[in-house]
């Protein structure tokens, strides 16, 4: 039995958008999730780009980023290590 193109095309497509979810790690999106630009933040302080000023401003927002991250991840970690220690409690 010959496949046809289309037939090809279809059944790749079938096959790729599942592991296309495989490919993701639970990795948060770039994008703040604030809606607030990191850099029209700094910039809203009256700072220069390119100042120290500037980069420390830009660093203290990744900072912050990466610690909140870092809480749901742990958040989430707890919540799950309690459920498997405590299968009976709701």
């Amino acid at each position: 039995m010959r496949l046809t193109l289309s037939s090809r095309l279809v059944a790749l497509l079938l096959i790729a958008t599942p592991l296309a979810g495989c490919l993701e790690r639970g990795q948060p999106p770039l994008v703040a999730t604030g809606g607030e630009d990191d850099d029209a933040f700094c910039r809203a302080n009256n700072v220069a780009v390119g100042s120290a000023d500037y980069v420390a401003c830009r660093k203290n927002r990744d900072v912050q980023r990466g610690n909140s991250a870092a809480k749901a991840d742990r958040a989430q970690r707890n919540l799950g290590e309690m459920m498997l220690n405590n299968p009976n409690r709701p």
